[in-house]
């Protein structure tokens, strides 16, 4: 052990004359301890908000979509075969997009009607995995059956507002329909519900409904084409590098826009409160920082005469300022040890025990996410040192240019 390490523990085990300097070095090393605790718990909840959004929006969407400027895409087979020789490309779907009206009884509402191709949609859609009862391959049932009306699949609250279940029909109305003396006849199209999907965010599953492509194309009267191809890729964060890729590939006729752009207001929003809340929370650190700052200067105070007792007998001033800024990093070191097990621990038990729930109707999870990332825990560490060292600096300044001859006089 160094003499400076010696001597600042020494000073860190007050007697009883120096407790009430004891107990503020305490509370400042639980200050720092709950500002860094505070610190992992929200970071830690933040970034669980972000990644569970971000999977609850490419489990309903694709990582990029390719759409003609001028309208439907009519050659999409060869398209689609182009695609998937595109380095980066996982899997290539086709898909109709449309607004209609879902009716059933006296109970009706608007929704968002996609046509999907069932066969390949599976390897771009997370479909399959949230299907509370049914399956996607459904929705060929009446192109495998003649004579039996198509199947279409919805979500599990628009069902609860419709009051349908499994087996139950419905009626799509689509306003583009052959005008007559009379006016504009919506299309009205029967159709049986074969299955529901839950994918926990209230906004698509109260207001989207999955048919199969030929379904569509024959209620839109659309022939054999379709609004747009969705692509997933191997990297979702190379996905705006190889959706510009696309559009150079398929001409200036095409546009492919990558999930990072169709949705960058929100990530961009979740981002910069992310950042709010650090700022924030650092507070609490520079908070406890002061009272390290407190802690010091009375040491100091205390023991002028010590300090010119050790000038007297060799210590030179960088050795008495090391003994300060030992001590105060300690503390704060110490403070951030304890809040850091603390915030994990704490990130841990909401984690496994999920006791805090969420409105699903207003947040798009029903629990509290949590998603702890090893640069925020030390970023939040790093920044509770270099603080607790900053505060240090001071009073171990002062405590250096003590002078021994003066110190010893009075």
């Amino acid at each position: 052990m160094s003499f400076e390490t010696f001597v600042c523990l020494r000073y860190l085990k007050a007697k009883r004359k120096q407790g009430f300097i004891s107990l503020i070095s305490v509370i400042s090393v639980a200050g720092v301890a709950v500002g860094v605790m505070a610190l992992i718990v929200v970071l830690a909840v933040m970034s669980g908000f972000t990644s569970e959004l971000r999977n609850k929006i490419l489990g309903v969407n694709s990582h990029i979509v390719v759409q003609k400027i001028t309208g439907s895409i009519e050659n999409y087979p060869a398209i689609i075969d182009l695609l998937k020789k595109t380095e980066g490309i996982q899997s290539v779907t086709p898909y109709i997009y449309s607004q209609t009206m879902i009716t059933t009884g006296n109970n009706g509402t608007g929704i968002v009607l996609r046509g999907i191709d069932p066969t390949s949609a599976s390897s771009v859609l997370s479909l399959d995995k949230q299907m509370s009862s049914g399956n996607i391959a459904c929705l060929s049932r009446s192109e495998n059956e003649p004579g039996s009306p198509p199947g279409i699949i919805i979500g599990k609250h628009l069902a609860r507002q419709l009051r349908v279940v499994l087996g139950d029909r419905v009626r799509l109305l689509s306003p583009s329909g052959p005008l007559t003396p009379m006016g504009v006849i919506p299309k009205i199209k029967n159709c049986e519900v074969c299955g529901i999907f839950d994918t926990g965010m209230y906004e698509y599953d109260s207001s989207l409904a999955y048919i199969s492509l030929k379904t569509a194309q024959q209620f839109l009267d659309i022939g054999d084409a379709v609004h747009g191809i969705e692509v997933n890729v191997d990297d979702i964060y190379q996905a705006q590098e190889i959706a510009t890729r696309i559009e150079t590939m398929l001409g200036p006729a095409f546009v492919a826009k990558d999930w990072m752009r169709m949705n960058q207001n929100l990530f961009s929003a979740l981002k910069l409160e992310k950042t709010a809340m650090f700022i924030i929370l650092t507070l609490i650190v520079l908070v406890a920082a002061f009272n390290i700052v407190s802690t010091l200067t009375m040491v100091v105070m205390e023991k002028t005469k010590d300090i010119a007792i050790l000038k007297s007998m060799g210590a030179s001033s960088a050795n008495i300022l090391r003994i300060f800024v030992y001590e105060g990093l300690i503390i704060g070191c110490t403070g951030t040890v304890l809040g850091v097990a603390g915030g994990l621990g704490l990130c841990e038990i909401l984690s496994r025990y999920q006791f805090i729930k969420l409105p699903s109707d207003v947040y798009p999870m029903s629990t509290l996410p949590v998603n702890i990332l090893p640069f925020d825990v030390t970023a939040v560490a790093l920044s509770a040192v270099l603080i607790t060292f900053l505060a240090t600096i001071y009073p171990s300044w002062q405590a250096s240019r003590v002078a021994p001859a003066e110190a010893l006089r009075y």
